[in-house]
């Protein structure tokens, strides 16, 4: 009997196969809401192709919510906080953040060291472009972390802002943003 979406476990699995064996960098970026969601999303499609994925976060304080249920989906997905503290980032004193800082590094230095031993199909950097936005790394950090892509491998970036040296670097680049909001 036909069902709408039979096949489409098969056609997901295929173009997930298509763009991981070729690799891409990916960036969502905007105002809009759903960045983070976007990113999570393609990780569970890339999941359920059979890829590794690694999800690193930063900015956000210790992961919650919409966190709690991706460490559920271990061994396929796993999800990285290198930040010890639970606020967020900008609401640190500025020692405090001074502190986090050394903290977010160790997450940048575990990105790279994901991708040069190939431990991950897919690797999602949440929010690294606010890391650009506030001068916590450089655009020079940014390219050292895709140069140590495998070429089989894909990355995909969330923010804020995005700046036209960093469009440079991606494959494929999503501007989400905000029409309408009622509170």
């Amino acid at each position: 009997m036909y069902h709408p979406l039979s096949g489409f476990k098969d056609a997901v699995s295929g173009i997930m196969e298509v763009r991981m064996s070729q690799g891409f960098v990916q960036i969502f970026a905007g105002d809009g809401r759903g960045k983070t969601g976007a990113a999570i999303g393609q990780g569970v499609k890339a999941a359920g192709a059979g890829k590794s994925v690694v999800i690193i976060q930063f900015l956000k304080g210790k992961p919650a919510g919409e966190f709690e249920m991706i460490r559920r989906l271990e061994p396929e997905m796993k999800l990285f906080s290198f930040e010890k503290s639970e606020e967020c980032f900008f609401e640190l004193s500025e020692e405090r953040k001074h502190e986090e800082i050394q903290n977010i590094r160790n997450g940048i230095n575990f990105a790279k060291k994901v991708l040069a031993t190939g431990e991950c199909d897919l690797l999602i950097l949440d929010e690294i472009l606010g890391l650009l936005d506030n001068q916590i790394i450089g655009i020079d950090d940014l390219r050292a972390i895709v140069d140590a892509k495998p070429e089989e491998a894909g990355i995909i970036m969330t923010g804020i802002h995005i700046r036209e040296d960093v469009c440079q670097m991606a494959d494929e680049v999503t501007e989400l943003k905000t029409i309408v909001q009622k509170s």
